[in-house]
């Protein structure tokens, strides 16, 4: 995946904890852009914290939902199917339409379809990925695919892992839902797609295709789902590696919260910059 040439050259001025004061070169450039009429948002580390929602995020999604602009709750985690994430986030009082979701699952789904229409592919991966593709007229076959896609899944299996190696030395295209090398879960980090994606690279020589964030791939087709557009965009997001470089490099507003990931010493390191830090989803309420 490539990165847009000179994106952080969108980060002027000279290096600040506090990106949001107004008398900075940063802080005039944020004035420059248009009001925010639509809203992206990442989910864990955002909305939602180790099974708890964040304080202010279901205020926040209400009134989102109240002003009638266009929003998207974004994840790149490809395992859940929408009406699945609807009901988990319900059950942590955010009520979030099940269109109102875009997962890594949906991006790549719609990646293919616009790539080889009705195409097939061997998949790795959970119901979230292969009832999106089922969706967009794909058929999921071992034999000769189009694609192998990788997505997450709760149990790789080696089996799994092994056939998808001799699928792509035969030819099959490498696509990947996302680069995440690990997982969070109660007991520690658990390996994921991008470190089973090394494995497979490793094996074939081949490098996948990452969909996910921080292609601002998955950005843009997010935008075109609500047809909203990347001037009067804001994109809200825990870290700085995915969430604030993808929508960076989309031409988002760009906000970094500090309930997740990324400390604001710690995006301080980064190249490129986010438009504004605050706090949590809540500082942003009233912005609404």
């Amino acid at each position: 995946m490539g990165h847009l040439p000179g994106a952080v050259l969108c980060a002027p001025g000279p290096p600040s904890l506090n990106p949001t004061t107004s008398d900075t070169p940063w802080g005039r450039q944020m004035h420059d852009r248009k009001p925010v009429q639509s809203w992206l948002t990442d989910m864990d580390g955002v909305l939602v914290h180790e099974g708890q929602p964040v304080p202010g995020a279901p205020e926040f999604i209400k009134r989102l939902r109240a002003s009638g602009k266009p929003f998207l709750v974004l994840t790149n985690n490809s395992i859940y199917t929408p009406r699945d994430l609807q009901a988990r986030l319900a059950r942590m009082g955010l009520d979030v339409p099940e269109e109102a979701i875009w997962s890594s699952a949906l991006a790549t789904a719609q990646f293919l379809a616009d790539q080889r229409p009705g195409g097939t592919a061997y998949v790795i991966g959970e119901a979230g990925l292969t009832t999106a593709l089922h969706a967009v007229g794909y058929v999921l076959s071992d034999f000769a695919p189009d694609y192998v896609v990788l997505g997450e899944t709760r149990t790789y299996s080696f089996e799994a892992i092994t056939k998808a190696i001799r699928l792509i030395n035969d030819g099959a295209r490498f696509i990947c839902t996302n680069p995440d090398a690990t997982g969070p879960s109660v007991e520690g980090a658990l390996p994921a797609a991008g470190s089973v994606a090394a494995m497979i690279s490793k094996a074939t020589g081949v490098e996948p295709y990452f969909v996910g964030k921080p292609n601002p791939m998955m950005m843009r087709s997010a935008l075109n789902t609500i047809d909203a557009h990347s001037e009067s965009t804001a994109m809200i997001g825990d870290r700085m590696d995915t969430d604030i470089l993808c929508g960076l490099e989309a031409g988002l507003e760009t906000i970094l919260v500090l309930t997740g990931i990324s400390s604001r010493v710690e995006a301080e390191r980064y190249p490129y910059r986010p438009s504004r830090i605050v706090d949590s989803v809540a500082d942003l309420i009233d912005e609404v």
